[in-house]
């Protein structure tokens, strides 16, 4: 598998408070990789570093082999880094077609593929695609937060806590859609507080605690260490 996202070293910090210190991952194309912890623990810092909304103060952040550093966070996008961030931040007052359409850089034809492909990836949206966004349930609204991020064909996209808020039920729907979109050619890195889930629905994972990568390795091994089970999973 080729790699799409090299960090190294990675150091951010707010003001004088390190958020994030020496963190190294990776993800692979045809992989869905999991970074798991509690909240507070840095996951969102890191995704605000990888997609360039926060500066580092150290580390090397390499994507399809070339340097960030500098790089700007509408260029990034364009090289195929998608973004779902946490709190789903659908425009409420557009339609589910609205809200999915304005996220692509194309002709009318390829608009209507991706259009096709985001509804058969979650049907619910194909029969509300009229409806205002605000009008959604939370995981609808979640699941077009989703969709819209994949409307750029990303090369890999990063979701930031997609199940958060929703019922164990809909949290499984949403997360199910990890799999068929790495089926589907886009590598996932998906950053998740709950970490049963996470380790069910991905090959791989990091374990933040406090700014640190403490643990990683492949989810079925990660399951049955004694820090995992006794921290995250109440065994």
């Amino acid at each position: 598998m080729s790699e799409l996202l090299n960090i190294e070293g990675l150091s951010v910090a707010y003001g004088q408070v390190y958020a994030l210190r020496d963190v190294s991952i990776s993800v692979s194309a045809g992989e869905a990789v999991a970074l798991v912890g509690a909240n507070g623990a840095g996951k969102s810092t890191l995704f605000k570093s990888i997609v360039g909304f926060l500066r580092p103060r150290g580390g090397r952040l390499h994507f399809l082999d070339n340097d960030m550093t500098g790089v700007s966070p509408e260029r990034r996008a364009r090289l195929g880094l998608g973004y779902a961030p946490e709190g789903r931040r659908v425009f409420p007052g557009m339609t589910v077609r609205e809200n999915l359409e304005v996220a692509v850089f194309a002709g009318k034809a390829e608009r209507e593929h991706r259009l096709r492909r985001a509804f058969a990836l979650f049907p619910q949206l194909a029969e509300r695609q009229t409806q205002l966004a605000w009008q959604l349930s939370g995981g609808q609204q979640q699941m077009l937060a989703i969709g819209r991020a994949l409307m750029g064909r990303p090369r890999l996209l990063l979701l930031d806590e997609p199940s958060l808020g929703l019922s164990p039920k809909l949290a499984d729907e949403v997360l199910a859609a990890v799999r068929v979109i790495v089926q589907d050619g886009t590598a996932v890195l998906l950053a998740e507080q709950n970490v049963r889930k996470a380790l069910t629905y991905c090959e791989r994972a990091y374990v933040l605690e406090i700014g640190k990568v403490v643990l990683s390795g492949a989810t079925s091994a990660l399951r049955d260490t004694e820090e995992i089970r006794r921290a995250y999973l109440g065994d």
